[in-house]
């Protein structure tokens, strides 16, 4: 366990302040603040002398609670919900309520009827832990989980909590193949037609041509659009997320990853529907006067009061639409799916597809891809046949 304690002097109303800074024994880092009593002016160097002390008297306290035993006591749980809020600061706010749902609503509620001690906790009870998951969620999700045991447990070895990290010797679920469901050509231009005129249609437009996300296609603002050079790029998104059960929007000028923030024609066909976005805009925006939202006047995608489409309304209306015309159900994401495989079914090169869609490997696209490319492995077989014809055919005449 590491003792060592700093601090530094704050002038608050004219009065200096110690602010201690230390890491306790759960691994969060604390930061107590405690008055001297003495004027800012003039008392600098005693001020000082009592920072010192009163970090000589936390690191002692420090030593002593470690004798007591302190840190062999901590639960299991306790530690892994003080380690959230502990990373909380540190990580975005949709990957920290990705970390607060599997934390707080599926690790801690499984392991704090058995009470492990932190100390106590053994590979075989996350390998259980594991198991018990594996009938209830795909391997996907106990990955994820994976993910957030073994990072608080690494710090809480950083830390010298523990010796060692049980999730290293855990046997860590093989990740399952995806294949998403996707609409052929047909299916596609049925989709478009039946969308016509409703509010999703632009979102529908933009997934199943452009292959573009969820969050791509709500946070498309009009700088993003060049009439003149033909060309759309990405370089906002809008997110949401549920943090301590309250929903959040989260705007950001960046995208997925580097390779996400990409630029691609803007074809003919978009760029009249583009234009009549603007126009209808224009038009609401005078029609509803001051009742027209003025916070989102540079993005795209808004509804007649000019409020920003919300995120999740897109994937709540995509399946009644599906319903409501018979069609074969797919989720909304399962739209870039259907771009890629018409991508490919056009002679498109995996490469090419990797950057129209914003992957941030290759590896990415083909892992994700790779069962819809048949036609490639169609086309090699007959040349592979072909070959061998010509060989049976030379050793024929001979």
């Amino acid at each position: 366990m590491n003792f060592n304690v700093t601090g530094h002097l704050r002038d608050k109303n004219g009065t200096y302040h110690m602010v201690l800074n230390y890491i306790d024994f759960d691994g969060t880092r604390k930061s107590p603040s405690k008055t001297t009593g003495l004027p800012v002016k003039g008392n600098k160097k005693r001020a000082e002398a009592m920072l010192l002390e009163a970090r000589r008297e936390m690191e002692n306290e420090l030593r002593e609670r470690a004798e007591r035993g302190d840190i062999n006591h901590i639960l299991f749980t306790d530690y892994m919900l003080e380690w959230l809020k502990m990373v909380k600061p540190n990580i975005e706010l949709i990957t920290y309520a990705s970390y607060q749902c599997s934390v707080e609503k599926v690790i801690v509620p499984y392991f704090k009827p058995m009470k492990i001690k932190l100390k106590d906790l053994k590979a075989k009870h996350i390998q259980d832990f594991y198991s018990q998951q594996a009938k209830r969620v795909k391997n996907t999700t106990i990955i994820h989980y994976h993910a957030n045991i073994h990072k608080a447990l690494k710090h809480a070895v950083k830390m010298g909590m523990i010796p060692t990290n049980p999730a290293d010797q855990v046997e860590r679920p093989k990740k399952e193949s995806f294949h998403g469901g996707f609409y052929n050509a047909d299916e596609v231009n049925v989709l478009f037609k039946a969308t016509r005129g409703h509010w999703i249609e632009l979102a529908v437009l933009f997934g199943a041509f452009y292959g573009f996300r969820r969050s791509e296609i709500v946070g498309l603002k009009w700088d993003a659009i060049d009439f003149e050079k033909d060309t759309i790029t990405i370089k906002h998104t809008v997110t949401t997320a549920t943090v301590d059960g309250i929903k959040q929007t989260v705007a950001k000028d960046r995208a997925k990853t580097k390779s996400s923030m990409r630029t691609l024609p803007l074809v003919d066909l978009f760029k009249e529907k583009l234009l009549e976005v603007k126009a209808s805009n224009e038009y609401y925006r005078k029609l509803c006067g001051k009742s027209y939202s003025k916070e989102y006047l540079d993005y795209i995608y808004v509804n007649e009061l000019g409020k920003r489409i919300d995120p999740n309304n897109i994937t709540r209306v995509f399946p009644k639409i599906l319903e409501n015309n018979n069609f074969r159900r797919i989720r909304f994401h399962d739209l870039r799916h259907s771009c890629a495989s018409l991508l490919l079914a056009n002679g498109v090169s995996m490469k090419e597809i990797q950057e129209w869609l914003g992957h941030s490997d290759f590896s990415t696209t083909a892992n994700v891809y790779s069962h819809l490319d048949y036609g490639s492995k169609v086309s090699s077989a007959n040349a592979m046949l072909s070959g061998l014809k010509m060989q049976n055919e030379k050793a024929a005449n001979e």
